[in-house]
């Protein structure tokens, strides 16, 4: 489950200042998964500027050992979530030569299910739902971004190649950093984070607490991927959200450059490293196809080329409900 309830607005910030490397401290543990193509970094970064810890998970993949830089993406995961989510992503992106970097938002992270009494759960839920919350969630991949390129592994990143990507509410958090904008007693409020050069939006809820997507959103540019499924319906404990809500998130970005999959059937939690939720065989099929439709769309949005884009929806026309394309080949 990835999302906070409606009683929370999610959206607002002070203008967002770039956190350079003002105080950060990291402990890294390198994991040896036996692979040939990538290893696993995990690192505990500090923003000392803000007295928040940031860990993350980097899959790296092994050609930057020969020199080569690779092209990086920042995902952020959805309310409950931590950085060892959403691993099939990181294995199957840097298998593809692309750094990912898995962003823990320690507000709105797995403690929420195990950090006191089952009886304050929904407290917690709406605790990580508050604006704040929101907020410091865009303010981690900014400080993440900044150790990245300037710290210890900046040598190993192109930082001219840049994607964000996030699920539920971390899709959320990806769309305000990449140029949605609202309004605050007067004053527009700006998040984006000119480093970003694409976005994936990972069953996108609506921003609560604001009346209009179009007004939010229009302003973003960039070019965006949006995938979701005909049952990706949220369910919290005091929040719903429709499949339908999606759609609309796709509809009021404001980029020429977009493309939106619909999967047939599946859950709001497909899209997780669980197994199971939406039917054993429809779980893996659905992995598999967005493992290769992001990739495809981070090497297109990137300037490397068409990747299989183009094909994609025929390869994969079984399990789909609809692909919208009007991004430029």
């Amino acid at each position: 489950m990835d999302m906070p309830s409606r009683r929370r607005v999610l959206v607002g910030a002070v203008a967002a200042t770039t956190l350079m490397q003002l105080g950060w401290t990291a402990r890294a543990t390198t994991l040896d998964l036996k692979n040939t193509a990538y290893r696993v970094l995990d690192m505990d970064w500090h923003d000392r500027l803000r007295d928040r810890k940031v860990p993350v998970r980097l899959y790296l993949p092994n050609a930057t050992d020969k020199g080569h830089q690779a092209p990086l993406v920042v995902l952020s995961h959805g309310i409950g979530g931590s950085r060892y989510g959403y691993s099939y992503l990181g294995r199957h992106w840097a298998s593809q030569g692309f750094a990912s970097l898995h962003v823990q938002h320690v507000g709105s992270d797995r403690k929420i299910w195990t950090g006191g009494s089952p009886f304050a759960l929904v407290d917690r839920l709406h605790a990580a739902a508050q604006e704040a919350e929101a907020i410091a969630r865009v303010h981690d991949l900014h400080f993440a971004l900044d150790q990245a390129l300037g710290g210890e592994i900046a040598h190993l990143i192109d930082s001219n190649r840049i994607v964000a990507a996030g699920h539920s509410y971390g899709a959320n958090t990806t769309l305000l950093a990449v140029g949605a904008q609202v309004i605050r007693q007067g004053q527009l409020l700006n998040l984006r984070d000119s480093r970003l050069q694409a976005a994936i939006l990972i069953s996108a809820p609506p921003f609560y607490g604001e009346s209009s997507s179009d007004r939010i959103l229009t302003p973003i540019r960039v070019p965006t991927l949006h995938i979701t499924a005909t049952d990706d319906v949220i369910r919290i404990p005091g929040y719903y959200s429709a499949a339908e809500d999606r759609i609309a998130i796709f509809d009021a970005v404001g980029s020429p450059r977009k493309m939106l999959a619909v999967f047939t059937g599946g859950s709001h939690s497909i899209f997780t490293d669980r197994a199971g939720t939406g039917g054993v065989l429809l779980n893996a099929q659905v992995k598999n196809a967005t493992c290769e439709l992001t990739a495809a769309f981070m090497h297109n949005a990137l300037g490397n080329g068409e990747h299989g884009l183009r094909t994609w929806p025929s390869r994969h026309a079984s399990i789909l409900s609809r692909f919208t394309d009007s991004y430029s080949l």
